[in-house]
């Protein structure tokens, strides 16, 4: 072969493999990591390693809910299994306000509505405006309820949940309730000059150790802003009030909201996935980010990754909402929601879902 046509041929695989190269960057989102970790204008910490989801796509569109219950958005998942169906509970941004809301699935792809769970409470109550995200627990007996309560709003038409951000209670016999609040039972509550001065939400419960561990929500507030994270709560007795950790598992400069746990028993490590809140401009809920520890009472700010973000979210490329996660088989789901497109408004979002192959490994630099 005559050698400036082995020079062509050569030049033409390098340049194949570079376009292969470029479209699996772009595929797979890592470009965006080996530029580095995100940075924020307040200088609030980033990610810098990466534990990529596959993405599926939006799995419910909010809109035809029953009663309207969703016709201005979903979001705010909180998914389990119970037998052969799959529970979602969602915040369904209907003409009255937020309310939790159930779909039921066989396969997390196809969802059927069934209306929200819960009502408004009355004028004095702390749920009178919004009784949202319902987190789950089966204790073998019965089924419990832990939701977010709030008696403020943004103004109509959106009437977003306003703070404080309260965790109430209910019951119930199955894993499709029905549900009775239980507004004897305050399983903790916003205290002020703390932590959690106006957001106490509920989040993951695991059992361990013979006590019950809830890794709820918590934010303060102070002329610099919201400064939000994640907490520990426990109790014995899950209808008896719940004693708060004198300080959070992460510092509140993480800027993180919302808890989903996973456990992987092939290196016994405990994954924590939340919600970013970043910074452009405004605040706004900017990824899905996963904390790792072996011991549920020590975690390291250090030990963390990018799971779900523009650079790899197949329809929302600014905004990703709270994340939920379900063992399915060997993947992990990975349940969001999400406003689309260069979005980052709290209306109109959607569910998607997402995929982590099993076992989960501890990231390191250069992985995906």
């Amino acid at each position: 072969m005559p050698a400036d046509l082995d020079m062509l041929h050569v030049v033409q695989r390098l340049c194949a493999v570079a376009l292969v190269s470029v479209m699996t960057l772009a595929a797979t989102g890592s470009a965006r990591a080996q530029a580095g970790p995100k940075a924020y204008p307040d200088g609030r910490p980033a990610a810098a390693l990466r534990m990529e989801a596959r993405d599926q796509g939006v799995v419910l569109k909010h809109g035809d809910g029953p009663g309207q219950c969703d016709v201005l958005g979903a979001r705010d998942v909180w998914a389990f299994k119970s037998g052969d169906t799959y529970y979602m509970h969602y915040d369904g941004a209907g003409p009255k306000g937020w309310l939790s809301c159930l779909a039921t699935s066989r396969d997390l792809v196809h969802w059927t509505k069934k209306g929200p769970i819960l009502d408004f409470g009355k004028p004095s109550d702390p749920d009178s405006r919004s009784a949202s995200y319902g987190v789950t627990y089966q204790d073998g007996v019965k089924w419990h309820l832990f939701y977010l309560g709030t008696p403020n709003t943004s103004p109509a038409p959106d009437l977003i949940p306003a703070f404080p951000y309260l965790t109430l209670k209910a019951t119930g016999a199955g894993p499709g309730g029905p549900w009775t609040k239980q507004p004897g039972i305050t399983p903790f509550a916003c205290v002020p000059g703390t932590y959690y001065s106006v957001t106490a939400s509920p989040g993951h419960i695991v059992k361990h150790a013979g006590e019950y561990l809830m890794f709820f929500s918590a934010a303060s507030t102070d002329a610099a802003g919201i400064h939000r994270t994640i907490s520990i709560a426990r109790t014995r007795d899950l209808n008896a009030p719940w004693k708060l950790d004198e300080k959070p598992i992460l510092p509140p400069a993480e800027q993180i909201e919302n808890t989903s746990l996973y456990f992987e028993p092939t290196n016994k490590t405990w994954f924590l996935f939340t919600n970013h809140i970043g910074l452009d401009g405004y605040e706004y809920t900017d990824a899905v980010w996963v904390y790792w520890t072996r011991d549920l009472n020590r975690w390291d700010a250090a030990n963390k990754a990018v799971v779900l973000d523009g650079a790899n979210c197949a329809w929302s490329r600014r905004c990703i909402g709270l994340p939920s996660v379900v063992q399915v088989g060997k993947r992990l789901a990975l349940i969001y929601d999400a406003p689309g497109g260069d979005s980052g408004s709290h209306m109109r979002r959607d569910v998607g879902l997402a995929w982590l192959d099993l076992p989960l490994r501890i990231p390191k630099a250069g992985s995906r």
